[in-house]
């Protein structure tokens, strides 16, 4: 199934267009988390695993946040594509905005959920990841420094998904790197203790990224209700009337947050199975999940846009179109995967001696999760363009409610629990069997795709 020339090359150029300052925020927020981890594991090896695990609870809030801004985005893009091709688009308008007055009441829900939590639980949440009792203790300190840090961080990441679904690209990629270099003076100010403040160490950290939170949320946010034009929402509306889009919001968007967090959680689990493998698979582990993020960040871009793109060429009524930049998307996939895992194998030895405060044997595991990274790399890339994106882009969130979690929960998990503390095997092994459900859905993913029965039809709520 192939398009004219012309048509894929404008295919390509529309999705690099949205994807290629997507994934450049995304570099740079990776790039902010690696100089994180790269600062605080130059203090001491316990300090890089307690801010490390730390950070595999706050994931989860993020990972809710992703799920409430790409659910809003499902609704959002196809909303605008109404709104840019309908010759009365009132209805199609009055949505786009009551969809986005959703996402921000239920994040700032979400934020106050999660600070509770941290604010009163920081050692019980430590207990779930390590029973080492100088990491909870460094982790206790992380929390408490980090609990205000959910309402800016949520509240920041949910608008920039809307902007961009919108083809608002470009701000939140000037706004992160901006927010870029307000970490890391501050993390070099109060992780060290420079120009006269206090050696804060793990608590400097999380001060460093609180304030780069509060950067972005300020410039986000002042865009969102004060110039922008194409959702053209405002203070006021975060009052307006939702009732009648309920209905269709949590048809669409709640199955994504279900979604997204119960394969949080099943994250967790697997952060929860590696902090009890020992203190150096901890801290090897939180080496290398930073290269997977720098060898995605193309990848994750893609994802977003194919969510886009799908929505929004859906919204113009262009089903058979839809199907066919489907199997492009794949195509994207499959080769992006390829190159994500000949980076990992250039870059390893060179990121992994970058860090000069490990033991020995934290580096000789890291690279054992190297090699795997790259295997599972080429199946990640895939299928997260096909089930964040493409399938997503289409409305066919409760289906991948279910795939999403049954793969990781009756599968990856139970298969990684006996690799490690059963077989015993090799770090290798241990990391392949805990991500072996991202081999799986490539597979599945193709076949969805192929049956058309990913696309559903979406109403604006309005009768």
């Amino acid at each position: 199934m192939k398009l004219f020339d012309l048509e894929q090359s404008r295919f390509y150029r529309n999705v690099f267009t949205l994807a290629l300052p997507i994934a450049a925020q995304s570099l740079i927020t990776i790039g902010v988390n690696m100089l994180d981890t790269i600062m605080v594991g130059n203090v001491s090896e316990t300090a890089l695993s307690a801010t490390s695990l730390a950070n595999s609870f706050i994931s989860i809030y993020q990972i809710f946040c992703m799920g409430l801004g790409m659910g809003a985005s499902v609704l959002i893009s196809r909303y605008y594509g109404m709104k840019q091709s309908a010759d009365d688009d009132s209805d199609a308008a009055r949505a786009l905005k009551q969809t986005v007055c959703l996402m921000l009441r239920l994040t700032l829900l979400l934020a106050s959920l999660f600070a509770i939590v941290t604010a009163l639980f920081p050692d019980l949440l430590m207990t779930m990841y390590t029973d080492d009792d100088s990491i909870i203790k460094m982790g206790d300190i992380y929390f408490r420094w980090s609990v205000i840090s959910y309402f800016f961080a949520g509240t920041s990441l949910t608008t920039t998904i809307a902007l961009r679904s919108v083809r608002q690209v470009k701000l939140p990629l000037f706004v992160s790197i901006g927010a870029f270099f307000v970490n890391l003076l501050a993390n070099y100010i109060f992780i060290f203790g420079k120009f006269g403040a206090p050696r804060m160490e793990v608590a400097g950290a999380a001060l460093g990224t609180l304030i780069a939170r509060i950067f972005e949320a300020f410039f986000i946010l002042g865009y969102l209700f004060v110039i922008d034009k194409e959702i053209n929402f405002r203070v006021k509306d975060l009052l307006m009337n939702t009732r009648s889009l309920l209905g269709e919001y949590f048809r669409i968007c709640i199955p994504v947050l279900i979604s997204d967090g119960i394969l949080a959680i099943g994250n967790n689990t697997v952060a929860i199975v590696i902090g009890h493998l020992g203190k150096t698979f901890v801290a090897a582990n939180a080496i290398t999940a930073v290269t997977q993020q720098l060898s995605t960040v193309v990848v994750q871009g893609v994802s977003q846009a194919g969510a886009i793109v799908t929505g929004q060429t859906l919204g113009t009524g262009k089903r058979e179109l839809t199907m066919k930049q489907g199997y492009l998307f794949f195509g994207l996939g499959l080769g992006l995967g390829l190159i994500s895992a000949l980076f990992i194998t250039v870059f390893k030895n060179p990121i992994i001696a970058s860090y000069s405060e490990v033991s020995d044997e934290t580096r000789a595991i890291a690279d054992h999760l190297m090699l795997a990274i790259s295997l599972i790399i080429i199946f990640q890339a895939t299928n997260s363009i096909m089930t964040k994106g493409v399938l997503r882009g289409g409305g066919d969130t409760k289906m991948l409610m279910l795939t999403d979690n049954i793969f990781l929960w009756i599968i990856s998990i139970p298969l990684g629990l006996l690799a490690g503390f059963v077989l015993k095997l090799s770090p290798f092994w241990i990391y392949v069997c805990l991500k072996s459900d991202q081999i799986i859905k490539t597979f599945w993913s193709y076949l969805r795709l192929k049956s058309g029965k990913w696309i559903k039809k979406i109403s604006t709520g309005n009768v």
